[in-house]
């Protein structure tokens, strides 16, 4: 391989999933970001790094890019950075948020029940193998691409590794918190009308996803896009769906910033 596409690759899992440790209340990804930032620069002793990310992911690698010290850019698979004041303009981009708000519409129901009362789901969940199954797959069967089938897009090895990892650490309650967190952040430290990511921001498009991208116009009033990659297939969960293409694009977008 090319010596310019190797990487020193840090993953951690989020606070409050997986064998990550559980924070004794809600945090969200601004938070998160921070904290994964220290770990980066004071921890890992990193001089500089690039955030990547979807579904939440997306949001804290943006967070890490808006206020990180050692963040040098971001790259994103989903839109995880709203600014506020910043909206649909042109035709297209208003016709865009009329059907993005009818999915969401019909989608969303998770996110309004984990943001509001998390803990309620998490006393019937934390109790039923079943329960848990039926509310992640159920996100991965929707979000997916499955034009080609479902069991094309995953193996059932694959879906149950991910329920089991939330069974066996009995984290799907904390794992719930981020949305909370999330909303409890903007009442208390809201980001600035026309907030912008001013650092360099790579964009790797998926067309089957729950939050797929904006047109590229509306996007970059508030995002410094350096390089933008729209895939023909892939959905939300690109890094397990599509890892060839991600990686391609990610890539890519690091040998730009050379």
């Amino acid at each position: 391989g090319d010596m310019r596409d190797a990487f020193t690759v840090v993953v951690p899992s989020l606070p409050g999933y997986g064998w990550s440790g559980k924070p004794k209340r809600p945090i969200g990804p601004r938070t998160t970001a921070r904290l994964f930032d220290k770990l980066m620069t004071d921890v890992v002793k990193l001089p500089n790094y690039i955030a990547q990310g979807g579904d939440w992911g997306s949001a804290i690698s943006a967070y890490m890019s808006y206020e990180g010290k050692g963040c040098r850019a971001a790259h994103l698979n989903m839109q995880g950075w709203i600014s506020p004041g910043v909206g649909p303009e042109t035709d297209e981009e208003k016709a865009f948020a009329a059907k993005a708000a009818q999915l969401f519409e019909m989608e969303g129901a998770y996110f309004r029940e984990q943001t509001t009362k998390p803990q309620t789901l998490s006393y019937g969940m934390m109790d039923s193998p079943v329960g848990v199954a039926a509310w992640i797959v159920e996100k991965f069967h929707g979000w997916s691409d499955t034009r080609m089938g479902f069991e094309k897009a995953y193996t059932k090895d694959q879906l149950l590794t991910n329920v089991m990892i939330y069974l066996v650490t009995r984290s799907f309650n904390t794992a719930t918190w981020m949305y909370r967190g999330r909303l409890e952040e903007q009442f208390s430290n809201p980001l600035p009308k026309g907030a912008r990511l001013t650092k360099p921001t790579g964009v790797a498009a998926f067309p089957v996803d729950l939050l797929p991208w904006p047109p590229r116009s509306q996007v970059e009033r508030s995002i410094n896009v350096a390089r933008w990659d729209a895939f023909e297939h892939g959905g939300h969960f690109a890094a397990l769906e599509r890892p060839d293409d991600l990686v391609s694009s990610i890539r890519a977008f690091a040998r730009q910033l050379d």
